[in-house]
């Protein structure tokens, strides 16, 4: 996959909102979208946000929002698009779905990472297992009863050790979770849906996006 090397802050400055792209940074007053609330840029700061977009230019700016926050390229989007029409359902429900139930998303969510990029630095460095089985790829398909939890052998190593009070300063699971914090580990107990995403998304302009 393609790295985005832009600041994650400029990133969230660009949407107009937080993408808790930085961790606990997102939550603090030393948030970008909170020191300077407007878009980066010369003309940021002008108070034109917006204004002026056509249709599809508003449909773009949500595209790149959800890009943005998972962390994909256009070609896994794309992908993740698709696999959501397959689906039986409604096609945003199902994009959200397969969006939120990414292995590396699904480490983030249940607390284990701070964010969606130290998710995949976990997955990608063998930290974790799913059902009991290693797991490396970020992108992996989580299903519902899947039981995402941290190798025996990684639970020594300093970061881990210091999770559980890390933990104890974080809010709990969101309700589609399951998560022991004293076996590290975490069950999909059901499909997310639009409300649990934190962020306010336009899923429907997105379709209409890539139905042109």
């Amino acid at each position: 996959m393609a790295i985005n090397i832009s600041s994650k802050c400029k990133l969230c400055r660009r949407a107009g909102e937080k993408l808790f792209l930085k961790g606990d940074r997102c939550g603090s007053p030393k948030c970008a979208v909170i020191r300077k609330p407007y878009a980066p840029g010369a003309h940021g700061n002008s108070g034109t946000r917006g204004r002026g977009l056509s249709e599809y230019g508003k449909q773009l700016m949500q595209k790149q929002k959800i890009r943005r926050m998972y962390g994909i390229s256009e070609r896994q989007f794309r992908r993740h698009l698709d696999e959501a029409k397959r689906r039986q359902g409604v096609v945003g429900d199902n994009l959200i779905a397969v969006l939120e139930m990414r292995l590396d998303n699904v480490v983030y969510r249940l607390g284990l990472a701070d964010s969606r990029s130290q998710a995949r630095q976990l997955v990608g460095h063998g930290h974790l297992m799913v059902n009991g089985k290693n797991l490396n790829i970020a992108s992996a398909a989580i299903k519902v009863g899947d039981v995402v939890s941290v190798k025996e052998n990684k639970k020594e190593k300093n970061y881990f050790k210091d999770m559980e009070a890390i933990l104890k300063k974080k809010t709990s699971a969101p309700g589609w979770l399951d998560f022991n914090s004293s076996k590290m580990e975490g069950k999909v107990l059901a499909k997310p849906t639009r409300d649990e995403i934190g962020v306010r998304i336009d899923i429907q302009g997105v379709i209409d996006f890539y139905s042109r």
